[in-house]
């Protein structure tokens, strides 16, 4: 069986990576969106995408961003992949692939089987996709909220991209989940926290390690 990448998001500092390093994640999301408390300046996730190892993928996560937002976070900071997580439209992730020519990773919000539509039309012009829980109406964040939808609406679905599975998860529930969807790649957030935007090196550990555990409980050869 492929084995699970783990995408950390919202990473602030360089204690922060070093976690992320030793537990073995395959992706970092550093959040330009200023409302969240995982909110990191320019000069921030410069200095953390130039200390990151060589094989870890570093992803921008942006929030219906305008061209001169994204043009000063490319030009800042060399970037794997670009992760637009609002309510651009797929023209707008064609014309983001064509300007920045960058693997791009949309978000899209799950509630119900009714939402999942937008997952094919989305992989029809995106590199990847990111299956979250949908956001409540009143949210600030449009992700990162501890929430989880109903695993069983994405159980063994096949797609054109690649997909990622996101929406509370937590050291806990992480392999039931995989083991539901067998979804083989994971992201989290608040997941791993102690506090909004606080990082926590345990859980990151504890994440990774039941990640990346098969079914049955026999960890997958890395």
């Amino acid at each position: 069986m492929a084995e699970i990448r783990v995408k950390v998001c919202g990473i602030r500092t360089d204690a922060d990576l070093a976690a992320v390093v030793a537990a073995k994640a395959a992706y970092i999301g550093l959040n330009f969106f200023p409302k969240s408390p995982r909110f990191v300046t320019l000069e921030e996730a410069r200095l953390l995408t130039h200390a990151a190892p060589e094989g870890l993928c570093k992803i921008g996560l942006v929030v219906d961003a305008d061209d001169a937002t994204l043009d000063a976070i490319v030009e800042a900071m060399p970037l794997d992949m670009l992760q637009l997580h609002g309510k651009e439209s797929p023209d707008r992730v064609a014309e983001v692939k064509a300007r920045y020519g960058l693997p791009v990773m949309k978000a899209v919000g799950v509630a119900d089987e009714g939402d999942l539509a937008a997952v094919f039309d989305y992989s029809l012009v995106a590199d990847q996709i990111l299956v979250d829980a949908k956001a409540p109406k009143d949210a600030v964040l449009p992700g990162g909220n501890g929430l989880a939808f109903d695993w069983r609406l994405v159980a063994q679905r096949r797609w054109l991209k690649p997909w990622m599975l996101a929406g509370g998860l937590t050291p806990a529930n992480v392999a039931e989940a995989i083991r539901l969807t067998n979804a083989r790649q994971i992201d989290v957030a608040s997941g791993v926290e102690s506090a909004p935007g606080q990082k926590d090196a345990a859980k990151i550990a504890a994440f990774t390690k039941a990640a990346h555990m098969e079914k049955g409980g026999v960890p997958i050869l890395r």
